[in-house]
């Protein structure tokens, strides 16, 4: 077996699996699902899954796929000592997949719109109804939507094909402090806005009057998605840490630059939407409907629209990346077939079947087909990924098995902190996959 790539620092993984956990998931999904779930009761239940069940999780994965140096399939199949958990690395792997499938159509989207804010076509409206009509015209048309969509795919063969070190790891370290910086510029800009003290009431003064199953659900799944949990990501991207990386304090930057980028991005854009007296729940189009109103009305508006879907676009770039690594290292690693061969079979493959995502905002509307796969996979099969994994690493391989890779290069952090130690002891083998089977079962049954 040829010698597995690995990051060239550890500053490379955190930028890596930042790029996989910060991106549309965190700007451009978890606003509007903000918006059509309670606002400030989603944003504390987000917050809560995150903490209990997310970032354990996401440790859980990591130490996975650094023990088992492979693909979720092997890793699995190696630690879990059974053909059944082999299957139940595949299943991450097909998760991403169908991921990356519908993802892709939203990162073309933003392609699209880097096009026409070049143009200087996404700051001429005058009201939110402009935009959304905008909107509404270029996504339901075929043509627009496939073309964007098949680019973003080309951009991805391009990256993927180049490797760890020079491809995913190379182009995170730029394009994510770019995307930090502009987001905060654009929240503290949205604050000033008429309706900036309204949006931070809608995002962190909560009505526990919207409590339900299925919000608590579809907190968790973003918790989940946001992360980049479930879909064999991190266990890919673990597989290609050093044994020398601590990897608690490797993985905390992850957690808590996504969860300020997504509130970053709630502010920017309900400020927006308030102060425009826009729909908060406008569903997939809300940040698409919305950023466009405001660079319109503020100074310098095609320079930060240009910059902004510029990132945001890169950002959309380097998540389906991510969802595509697993299926890519399972190729190499089972298949036995060179890099570029095997990310040209999985960028073709998710290609064709994103195609009815694509269409499911024109023709094939009334199919909503983007919704069923996206629905699916991250308040489904994304918890049943990261379920997976929690049970893996607490019980079947062992929470003393992994607790002891755990602490292989966090020797001196664990003895200056063991409280970090113990709660994740607790959480990998109690909280998370009994929170998260609390959660399933409830709304399944």
């Amino acid at each position: 077996m040829t010698k597995r790539e690995e990051w060239k620092s550890r500053l490379g993984f955190i930028w890596a699996a930042v790029g996989s956990a910060v991106g549309l998931g965190n700007i451009w999904r978890f606003p509007y699902v903000v918006g059509e779930n309670g606002g400030a009761l989603f944003v504390l239940l987000y917050l809560i899954c995150l903490a209990a069940v997310a970032f354990p999780i996401l440790v859980a994965e990591i130490v996975i796929g650094r023990k088992a140096k492979s693909s979720p399939y092997r890793s699995f199949l190696s630690l879990g000592k059974s053909k059944v958990w082999g299957a139940g690395g595949k299943l991450t792997i097909v998760t991403g997949f169908l991921v990356s499938s519908f993802y892709g159509v939203i990162a073309g989207w933003t392609l699209g719109y880097l096009v026409q804010a070049f143009f200087g076509n996404l700051t001429n409206f005058v009201s939110d109804v402009e935009a959304v009509s905008y909107f509404e015209k270029v996504t339901s048309s075929p043509v627009w939507s496939l073309s964007t969509f098949f680019l973003l795919m080309g951009c991805c063969y391009w990256i993927l094909s180049c490797g760890v070190k020079k491809g995913i790891e190379g182009a995170n370290k730029v394009m994510m402090p770019l995307l930090m910086v502009v987001l905060f510029l654009l929240a503290m800009r949205g604050l000033v806005l008429p309706g900036g003290g309204e949006a931070l009431k809608f995002l962190f003064a909560p009505d526990f009057s919207q409590l339900s199953g299925r919000v608590v659900l579809m907190a968790l799944g973003q918790a989940f998605f946001s992360l980049s949990l479930g879909q064999g990501t991190m266990v890919t991207y673990g597989s290609y840490l050093s044994k020398k990386e601590n990897i608690a304090t490797t993985t905390l930057p992850i957690a808590l630059f996504g969860l300020f980028i997504s509130l970053f991005a709630g502010i920017a854009i309900f400020s927006v939407v308030f102060s425009g007296g826009g729909a908060i729940s406008s569903g997939e189009g809300l940040m698409f409907e919305a950023l466009p109103v405001a660079f319109s009305k503020m100074r310098g508006g095609y320079f930060f629209c240009l910059l902004f879907f510029g990132l945001i676009f890169m950002a959309g770039l380097t998540s389906q990346i991510s969802a595509l690594e697993p299926l890519i290292a399972f190729l190499v690693d089972e298949k036995r077939w060179n890099r570029r061969r095997a990310t040209l079979i999985a960028v073709i493959a998710s290609f064709l079947v994103g195609i009815p995502s694509a269409l499911s905002f024109g023709p094939w509307k009334k199919m909503h087909f983007f919704e069923f796969v996206s629905g699916v996979s991250v308040n489904l099969l994304i918890p049943i990924g990261g379920l997976l994994a929690a049970i893996l690493a607490g019980w079947r391989w062992g929470l003393k098995n992994s607790m002891e890779h755990l602490w292989e290069g966090a020797e001196e952090f664990f003895a200056r902190k063991p409280f970090v130690e113990s709660y994740l002891r607790f959480s990998i083998k109690y909280l998370a996959p009994v929170t998260t089977i609390i959660i399933l079962f409830d709304q399944l049954f």
